[in-house]
């Protein structure tokens, strides 16, 4: 399958809080910086709609112990600001996590969806 066996990726949707985008911002640079420092993180893209009300995240992990890894870390860094700032109204994760990851991604009530085919370059 060209390079995605293991990975494992997620989209989240969110909805910015009022009044919470500016600090959203800063925490969203924050985060950007520190994640930057976690080699296995293969992609780690944010999207705003126009009106700032509409955030995705865009995250892609060379594998499941990374995703693992990248979780803990927001957990004990970032998540209390995060959710401060938003209300999670989507998640879907790509991919096939082993048992480690689906525990750490089911808070977000992800909706999952396998491998099935494709290549990645």
């Amino acid at each position: 399958m060209g390079g995605i066996d293991g990975q494992v990726s997620w989209v989240l949707e969110c909805d910015v809080k009022d009044g919470q985008l500016d600090a959203f911002k800063e925490l969203m640079d924050e985060m950007v910086a520190g994640t930057m420092e976690e080699p296995q993180t293969l992609n780690y893209e944010w999207f705003i709609s126009e009106d700032g009300g509409t955030v995705h995240l865009y995250e892609k992990y060379a594998d499941s112990a990374a995703a693992v890894a990248h979780l803990n870390g927001f957990m004990e860094k970032w998540a209390r600001r995060f959710m401060d700032c938003i209300e999670v109204s989507r998640c879907t994760v790509y991919g096939n996590p082993d048992e480690s990851a689906r525990e750490a991604i089911a808070p977000l009530r992800a909706k999952q969806l396998a491998t099935w085919g494709g290549f990645a370059r």
